[in-house]
């Protein structure tokens, strides 16, 4: 019995270590200084990224173009930044209002659609529309309601919806219909709304096929009917009850939705990390409690949903997913100890983990190759067409705080992580469209034709495609994150020793895939290629 109980004790720490081990994964700084933190981040359809942080950290280390300022101020830094990914190089922003913890969406257009914030940012509705030229425009009581910490999603007829925020337990569109439009109340924030500690701020929020939402807050999740103001289904509690949203930030993620005909026959949602009840009290006494190293895995699609627990092999508080093209998950950023929140989190997570959620359980996960840069409160990423993964951000103070004598100092730089998909061992598996060009317009239920290239020997088998809508990405939550497989056969070779052709069908309808910019990609042995953009619409 002993000798079995040694034997068990050595096997799960050979086990451990397995999933402790570094395994893949590159790191390199584009950029040391953007001059700002990134705390927003959205890439927008011409690979330009924007980024912002909030307008009362300070000065920045970026100044406005032409000895500009912001109206009544003294700073003539900037607070908003456009990273333009082909030439590496920043091009400084302004924003009026204060657009701190705020949220949006890049519309069908190509617009970015920007709500809310702090202080005179609360009402305000920005826009932007990426030119050479381009700056923000801001709408002034362009909201019915305050909205901070709040989370934005699109939906099928062209709208976001903005749902909750800071003493907000409603919802509201924009566009609007008309000045008086009502903002119904949604009491799901309120019973999920803990005592000074909140912990529902930024639900996750993702857009269910039959065009309901699926709205998580703490610990627990509803399917809504928003049209009608309309519970209609409640989740089992996360099994544990712990919360997961901010301030003890988790993340998640919807996964990929695998179009078969005209459905999607399974629906899954993934939460991961967060922090245990009461870790916001004692991280504001000076008492840092362990992240929590759990994810709950749920088929909301099931007519008796329950949750799946798995054990991440790194704890984390404040990290972000991020679908990659290949549908793997990419869990990055954060930190292991504490909450979000000025000076409240310790320890951070420099090794992201890659999630396989098609591999059974026990071996989902694989702990990357760690970036030298702790990116904590306040960091974002989002995933660039080329398949790399953009980060950025992180200051865990209040205002900026640039030199060492504090934790963590405010960081400005930018750099990518490229998954194992991009080393150089695997090029002669990686496809090249050729076929359609980038800004092809997809029409719902069309077939689509994809010509592509690969140098080395194909498995047809093996080859599928992809759509990931760019997400609006801030406080370790992608919003409208979503990848569809589409539906198709196998690839077959045409001309030529290298060039083959798959055809698939376009998502079926707006409530699986809204209208809007997408990228494409072509995946061969879980490689995909570089992405080209894609215009959905009827």
């Amino acid at each position: 019995m002993a000798l079995y109980t040694c034997l068990l004790f050595f096997f799960l720490l050979f086990l451990h270590a397995r999933q402790s081990t570094a395994s893949g994964g590159s790191w390199s700084v584009l950029v040391p200084s953007i001059g700002i933190s990134a705390m927003h981040m959205q890439l927008l359809p011409n690979d330009r990224v924007v980024m912002y942080d909030r307008t009362d950290f300070g000065i920045s280390n970026i100044s406005l173009p032409e000895g500009k300022c912001r109206p009544n101020s003294t700073d003539c830094s900037a607070h908003s930044v456009e990273y333009d990914v082909a030439t590496n190089s920043i091009r400084p922003l302004m924003v009026l209002t204060n657009v701190w913890c705020s949220s949006g969406t890049l519309m069908r257009d190509g617009t970015l659609v920007q709500t809310g914030g702090f202080d005179d940012g609360y009402r305000v509705v920005r826009t932007y529309k990426s030119c050479d030229s381009c700056d923000w425009q801001e709408t002034p009581n362009g909201l019915s309601k305050s909205r901070w910490y709040a989370t934005n999603h699109i939906l099928p007829d062209g709208k976001q919806i903005i749902i909750g925020g800071r003493k907000a337990f409603s919802y509201e569109f924009y566009p609007k219909m008309s000045a008086t439009e009502n903002t119904p109340s949604l009491p799901f924030l309120v019973q999920t709304n803990d005592p000074q500690a909140e912990n529902n701020l930024y639900p996750f929020v993702f857009l269910y096929p039959d065009g309901n939402l699926f709205i998580f807050a703490n610990n627990r999740a509803i399917l809504f009917d928003y049209s009608n103001n309309l519970v209609l289904k409640t989740y089992p509690t996360m099994p544990g009850g712990q919360p997961r949203n901010y301030p003890s930030t988790g993340s998640a993620v919807l996964l990929p939705l695998k179009i078969k005909g005209e459905t999607v026959n399974e629906i899954e949602v993934l939460v991961c990390g967060g922090a245990p009840k009461g870790a916001f009290f004692n991280a504001n006494k000076g008492i840092f409690n362990g992240a929590l190293d759990t994810c709950g895995r749920i088929k909301i699609s099931d007519s008796n949903p329950q949750w799946l627990m798995e054990t991440m092999p790194l704890a984390r508080v404040m990290g972000d997913m991020l679908l990659l093209p290949n549908g793997h998950v990419l869990i990055i950023n954060g930190a292991s100890a504490g909450v979000a929140g000025w000076e409240l989190g310790r320890n951070p997570v420099l090794s992201p983990v890659a999630y396989r959620p098609d591999n059974e359980v026990g071996s989902r996960f694989e702990v990357q190759n760690p970036s030298t840069i702790p990116r904590v409160y306040h960091s974002t990423t989002v995933l660039l067409r080329d398949g790399r993964v953009l980060v950025g951000g992180s200051n865990p103070h209040d205002k900026y705080q640039f030199t060492n004598d504090v934790l963590y100092p405010t960081e400005l730089s930018l750099e990518t992580f490229s998954p194992t998909y991009l080393d150089s061992n695997s090029s002669d598996l990686r496809p090249k469209i050729i076929l359609p060009v980038t800004s092809s317009k997809v029409r719902y239920g069309k077939q689509l034709v994809i010509v592509f290239t690969v140098s080395g020997v194909v498995d047809p088998s093996l080859v599928k495609v992809t759509m990931v809508a760019p997400s609006f990405n801030t406080h370790s939550f992608s919003m409208n994150q979503r990848l569809l497989v589409l539906d198709g056969g196998k690839a077959s070779k045409i001309i030529g020793r290298s060039r083959y052709q798959i055809i698939v069908s376009a998502p079926p309808s707006g409530n699986i895939a809204p209208a809007g910019n997408y990228l494409l990609f072509v995946v061969h042995k879980e490689i995909p290629s570089p992405g080209i953009w894609v215009q959905m619409e009827q």
